[in-house]
């Protein structure tokens, strides 16, 4: 199917009449033809379709009702009657009023190809650039970032039920594509295992017995698709089904099937355990004591200068078992592409790091505002005892001096740590001659056999965790950084006003780009704008 023609460049004038007849104050859909034209053209989609082939729908009229379908929380089916039916919708397609439009199937196909590479983001610079064309966002500014956890499209189920549930998907999966793989495998017993979804509950009757036949079917039935060849293991409810029977059983010493357990097998971590055979890139996360989920997170960036409109430059759908901090790299990283980096970034604690920090300031020039994570030592904790801080380090002579006067006898490193925010660790040793006959000795180390070791990071790091967390006790400091709260305020009205908590579809890519078109919506068709010089006034319709 090759690229179809575009939209037209003016709106017909019978569709221009009806629609200001029926619509003197305008809708949603018109603001968008109005205010920004058209937010795509077709030769933004050119590399999505091959030269030649029958023509197909045009892909920045499909874009368009995408994006007012979320913005009106409407189904692919109700998008599909309202470009139909709806005089506003066939005026921002700029259809004529007898337009049939179109099957609403086509929706679903035209998500599947967005969701192929970086085409969702590069949709999202597309309306950034008409937005900052317009006046509506500017470069080194302030902006400010949070996320939000967001619920996949699964039920939740139990261990139990994730195995039971995921040999039914891959029976149906096999009934649909290879019947014949069935004969001879599937009986009545079957039938009524797998029959029917599972509701098993936490409690089910049996549940050792129910463990063991659930495992053992599944192994059955992976032992004869592997018997009839390797390609019907490459289904995509098969392979979910091969992983979630790793994860939940393991084989002793005696090849027997044993149920896994903390203790007895060990179990996989959050960020690889598949949490449902219908969407295998959902995973479990919890934050404090009392959010729990299963899904994805979110990461919203705003702009929030004190003169001007609140514009979202940036969305990013991540594995929930995603660290803040792990995200902020990429934010920048898209920010620099769609020429709308900061000059300064306000962000929580979950964000910053000594390394992060240092980067965002060395690679894009954006000040990284945040609270610093904090000391963890014993001696900072109970505000007793001598903490690093009061240890004198001399990176010129690779010595460090103890309050008592003591001179370090060893220096190490810095040693790279495992996690990648954190910053590498110098470490300067004490010896037990040292330490032991010391009369401060309990203020500075618990242990009875050990010398004192004091780590801290390379000089340029140091100086930058100094200067910061002395910063962050000063009352300006303190006002600026208040700013940041209104992003809650963002966050709660995606969730709560639009949706964004529960996703539409499976997967992550997909989750991404909904949450684009939802941007979109949010950012280009919610409000009507009018730009004057410099002057920029945003009247919300509700």
């Amino acid at each position: 199917m090759s690229l179809g023609p575009g939209p037209a460049k003016t709106v017909p004038p019978l569709t221009a009449r009806v629609a200001r007849a029926s619509n003197p104050n305008g809708t949603t859909a018109m603001w968008i033809r109005d205010r920004l034209e058209s937010l795509w053209s077709n030769e933004d989609f050119a590399d999505w379709y091959p030269r030649d082939g029958r023509p197909g729908l045009s892909p920045a009229q499909l874009a368009t009702v995408c994006v007012l379908q979320y913005v009106l929380d409407l189904s692919d089916r109700q998008a599909a009657e309202a470009v139909r039916c709806r005089i506003d919708f066939k005026y921002a397609l700029g259809l004529e009023p007898d337009d049939p439009g179109f099957h609403h199937s086509v929706l679903s196909d035209f998500r599947d190809r967005l969701t192929e590479g970086d085409r969702a983001d590069r949709l999202l610079d597309l309306a950034l650039a008409r937005l900052t064309e317009a006046g509506l966002v500017h470069e080194r500014t302030t902006a400010r970032t949070d996320s939000t956890h967001v619920l996949a499209a699964v039920r939740d189920l139990t261990r139990l039920e994730l195995v039971t549930e995921a040999v039914r998907a891959a029976l149906e999966e096999l009934a649909r594509v290879a019947p014949h793989l069935l004969t001879g495998l599937v009986d009545e017993e079957w039938g009524r295992r797998y029959g029917r979804p599972v509701r098993l509950g936490k409690n089910p009757t049996r549940p050792k017995t129910r463990i063991l036949t659930a495992g053992e079917d599944a192994g059955r039935l992976l032992e004869h698709l592997r018997e009839h060849g390797p390609d019907h293991l490459s289904g995509t409810q098969v392979q979910a089904l091969r992983q979630i029977v790793l994860q939940n059983y393991y084989r002793d010493e005696k090849s027997r099937l044993r149920w896994r357990t903390d203790e007895d097998g060990g179990l996989p971590p959050s960020s690889v355990a598949i949490v449902s055979p219908y969407d295998t890139q959902a995973r479990y996360a919890r934050r404090g004591q009392v959010t729990r989920w299963k899904g994805f997170l979110v990461h919203l960036t705003e702009t929030c200068a004190a003169h001007g409109t609140n514009v979202i430059t940036d969305v990013v759908t991540t594995p929930a078992t995603t660290n803040d901090v792990q995200a902020l790299p990429g934010i920048h990283t898209r920010l620099r592409r769609r020429g709308l980096l900061p000059a300064e970034h306000l962000v929580d604690g979950g964000y910053t790091s000594l390394v992060h920090v240092a980067q965002a300031a060395r690679e894009h020039q954006v000040t990284l505002t945040g609270p610093l994570p904090g000391n963890p030592t014993r001696q900072h904790r109970e505000n007793d005892g001598f903490g690093r801080d009061d240890f004198h380090i001399d990176f010129d002579r690779r010595q460090v001096t103890c309050p008592q006067g003591q001179v370090s006898k060893g220096w190490h490193g810095p040693y790279p740590t495992s996690s990648p925010t954190a910053a590498p660790l110098i470490v300067a040793r004490f010896t037990k001659g040292q330490c032991q006959p010391c009369p401060v000795r309990s203020r500075c180390t618990t242990s009875s056999d050990s010398a004192r070791n004091v780590g801290f990071p390379p000089k340029e790091l140091l100086d930058l965790q100094v200067r910061s967390r002395a910063e962050q006790q000063s009352p300006a400091w303190r006002q600026r950084y208040a700013v940041r709260s209104g992003i809650e305020g963002t966050v709660c009205e995606f969730a709560n006003g639009h949706g964004m908590r529960h996703c539409r579809y499976r997967g992550q890519t997909k989750a991404q780009c909904r949450e684009v078109w939802l941007l979109e919506s949010l950012s280009s068709c919610v409000g009507e704008v009018e730009v004057t010089g410099r002057e920029v006034q945003v009247q919300r319709r509700v």
